[in-house]
């Protein structure tokens, strides 16, 4: 196929910070196209942000119904192939479930959907569509979380006893949600964001990146929610105690209230023989710990690194990537697997390694039990599915 994808999008209008990123991301490979959006449930607000980003205006819409619809009417030569929803939680189930009964493969901003019922009844859908989902689980993306997965993998830690991630924000320090602040209003709002507020919107993050790097699946945990903000109707802080198969400990800790804190999602890994240690303010370096050597600094775009992490990163040594190139690194994963589907080509096992439904599945459970157990005044509460 010598063309590129095409892709539509439902959300992120003129005003939405994460809709910049999403398209920022899918076009920065060369990979994907913006062919049509309904940016808006506003029709005017969507025309408008439609027009800002200089598409036909035949191809603006609405509403995603009418996308979904109306493109799949179009040629095939014209049709958008794929959707990227990037609404917020409330607003995540609806436009997957008509997209993927209508055709079309998605991506989908985190958390999956508003509850853990709609992600079941959402994973049946996928499973009998056939179709490829991408969930935007962004700090897997990195190259050294990569690396870090696949030392971990490799055994050479040996058995793992204990993982620690953290995921630390202070933006709302204050009671921001009565202001004109739109992510402080709706993600603090109970109708729009689910059951959670800090623990489904960054602690979903910590998460899977837990799981995503150690390998294992948490079996058990012991949760402590807070809400420190006067006022204030969801979580905004948070810790978790955590227990996985074989054995292995930890700990996950998400708060959006830790004062002058920006993004610094860290996470370390510790085995029988050593442990790893990465964080996003130094993402571009790893560090390898040993129980009998000294320790290991391994950085992006060396030579020495494995085929995944060398798979994700862009430029030579010492040119630092970020934020928007890990999130790229889920679009372009997705798009090359998507085109071989297309071209009936059997898709690179480095292709393959994006977040999808069972992720999505795995995480709107997190989020259940930890506000399960955070209720309860059981020490530890098993993880349920």
């Amino acid at each position: 196929m010598s063309r590129k994808l095409r892709m539509g999008m439902i959300g992120g209008g003129k005003d939405a910070f994460i809709g910049g990123v999403h398209r920022i991301a899918a076009i920065m490979d060369g990979e994907t196209e913006l062919v049509c959006g309904a940016f808006s449930s506003n029709r005017e607000k969507s025309k408008e942000s439609g027009a800002l980003l200089h598409l036909p205006a035949e191809r603006v819409y609405g509403s995603y119904e009418e996308m979904i619809l109306e493109e799949k009417e179009l040629p095939e030569g014209i049709r958008m192939d794929f959707v990227s929803i990037v609404t917020p939680n409330h607003v995540h189930f609806a436009p997957a479930k008509l997209a993927l009964e209508n055709g079309f493969h998605v991506v989908l901003d985190k958390p999956m959907t508003f509850s853990l019922e709609e992600a079941k009844e959402l994973k049946k859908i996928a499973d009998n569509s056939g179709l490829l989902f991408c969930l935007t689980h962004t700090y897997t993306g990195y190259p050294m979380i990569k690396e870090a997965r696949e030392i971990v993998a490799s055994g050479k830690l040996g058995k793992l006893r204990k993982v620690y991630v953290e995921y630390p924000q202070g933006w709302l320090s204050k009671y921001l949600e009565v202001t004109d602040y739109k992510q402080a209003q709706w993600r603090t709002d109970p109708k729009r964001s689910g059951i959670a507020g800090a623990m489904g919107d960054i602690g979903t993050h910590a998460f899977n990146m837990a799981e995503y790097v150690s390998g294992l699946k948490v079996t058990s945990i012991c949760a402590d929610l807070n809400i420190n903000v006067p006022g204030r109707l969801l979580d905004d802080d948070g810790t978790v105690l955590l227990k996985f198969e074989g054995g292995a400990s930890g700990f996950l800790f998400a708060t959006q209230v830790a004062a002058g804190e920006e993004n610094n999602v860290k996470i370390r890994i510790y085995g029988e023989e050593g442990g790893i240690e990465w964080q996003q303010e130094d993402a571009n370096t790893l560090k390898v710990k040993w129980f009998d050597q000294p320790t290991q600094v391994l950085r992006t775009g060396a030579p020495y690194l494995g085929s995944f992490a060398k798979h994700n990163y862009r430029v030579p040594p010492g040119h630092p990537e970020g934020y928007l190139e890990a999130f790229a690194n889920l679009y372009r994963n997705f798009a090359l697997t998507l085109r071989a589907r297309l071209d009936g080509r059997t898709p690179e096992k480095e292709w393959l390694d994006f977040p999808g439904i069972e992720e999505g599945i795995r995480g709107m459970a997190f989020i259940e039990n930890v506000v399960k157990s955070g209720r309860s005044e059981r020490k530890w509460t098993e993880f349920e599915l």
